[in-house]
């Protein structure tokens, strides 16, 4: 008898994975794993924060402390305190009282909840046409979460000036113009992914006059505040901005990178409504698509991001060891810029140290990227967005040379 397993077709890999696993097979001295978005030391080791790892002992060490459920919309410490850091001290929403949160699976996790919301109430009920825009490039989860919770119109923005290596600013307000009113706009908060490009404090406030007018709902993703730049306000002003423009906006958090918890699966979906009554209500529906999804969530990675939020001393270690992180990926930006333009390398490099955060765009078509993956053994995705903190001092030089020479031999 067939299998009832038996007409299931095979999954294509998810790409970036795929190329994880390629590299750990590869027996090649020379490789260099520049795909996947975790944060490396110069010795290209994982580093758990030292506050991290003072905080874990701290938990350890309280036997007050057990495994009981927490509440389906997770530990209120974490919540608060997760919003009240992208939001700002000195919140007006937080202190009117219009704002709520859900502890999730990570910032993937916060922007399921987030789009199975949305699709369910938000444009009227269970509207599946509402068009969701997305930038062009983007990470390629968000197609995936929108799709998967149900919206049958997903869109793309203009974002990615590929000529220039830049924002494309006019064709993005463009789109926002031309989008029907109450579609839903996915937003970067900070250190756009896959581009490393962001709208500058100027050009903010244009995109946020066309939403506004247009009557289009911000879901932000912020997966590296602090982590971007190495400060925390700076990270958080385009999603502050819309908040003192008098949007209601979810914002999607994920305390994978800044805290380095990718394991712990820690996330937070911040929600800014006009009133109370508003946040409950959202809420409560909140708490219904939780339940059926995960149920409750886990209290591991939320208590270590909620203790150190919440200790004056420990926030301020905190502070200082995501600068370390933010430093090192900056200086490594301004290496490979340097030694690519030492080599006279063709084309412009500018734009490896205007942009900013964990990943660039280097510009590197598909036949270069395939002639550092198969030449080179430099693993990095197809559409040339290369992962900076997998550049170290001890492998810039071979990085550089690399690419100088896929950039002058292949077309």
């Amino acid at each position: 008898m067939a299998s009832v397993f038996g007409n299931v077709p095979l999954a294509t890999p998810v790409a970036v994975f795929k190329l994880v696993a390629d590299f750990q097979k590869d027996e090649d001295p020379r490789k260099v794993n520049l795909s996947a978005g975790a944060y490396r030391t110069d010795e290209s080791q994982p580093w758990v924060l030292p506050v991290v790892k003072k905080v874990k002992q701290k938990i350890a060490n309280d036997s007050s402390l057990n495994h009981e459920y927490l509440p389906i919309l997770g530990l209120p410490a974490f919540r608060s305190s997760a919003s009240k850091l992208v939001l700002g001290d000195d919140s007006p929403a937080i202190k009117e009282n219009r704002v709520g949160a859900a502890q999730s699976l990570g910032g993937t996790g916060a922007l399921r909840i987030g789009a199975d919301f949305l699709r369910r109430w938000y444009n009227g009920n269970n509207n599946t046409a509402t068009p969701v825009y997305i930038s062009k490039p983007s990470w390629e989860n968000h197609n995936g979460v929108f799709t998967d919770a149900g919206f049958k119109d997903l869109r793309t923005y203009r974002y990615w000036n590929a000529e220039k290596r830049s924002l494309d600013l006019e064709g993005f307000l463009d789109d926002l113009e031309n989008a029907p009113e109450f579609s839903i706009v996915v937003l970067h908060a900070c250190a756009h992914n896959p581009t490393g490009t962001d709208p500058t404090p100027s050009q903010w406030p244009r995109i946020a006059e066309v939403m506004k007018r247009r009557y289009l709902f911000p879901f932000f993703d912020s997966a590296y505040q602090g982590f971007a730049s190495g400060d925390l306000d700076r990270d958080a002003q385009a999603v502050r901005y819309f908040v003192s423009q008098g949007f209601e906006l979810f914002c999607a958090q994920s305390f994978s990178k800044n805290f380095g918890l990718y394991n712990e699966r820690i996330g937070n979906l911040t929600v800014v409504a006009k009133d109370t009554d508003n946040v409950a209500r959202t809420l409560s529906q909140m708490e219904k698509i939780i339940r059926t999804t995960w149920s409750n969530p886990p209290s591991t990675g939320a208590r270590i991001v909620s203790i150190t939020l919440n200790d004056p001393e420990l926030f301020a270690e905190w502070k200082d060891n995501v600068k370390t992180m933010a430093d090192r990926v900056l200086e490594m930006r301004a290496q490979l810029k340097e030694k690519l333009l030492a080599r006279g390398t063709p084309g412009t490099w500018n734009h490896i140290t205007d942009q900013i955060g964990m990943f660039s765009y280097t510009g590197l078509n598909p036949n270069q990227v395939e002639y550092l993956l198969k030449q080179k053994h430099i693993y990095l995705m197809s559409s040339g967005r290369i992962n900076m903190c997998g550049l170290t001092t001890k492998n810039l030089n071979y990085v550089a040379d690399s690419i100088h020479e896929a950039v002058t031999k292949i077309a």
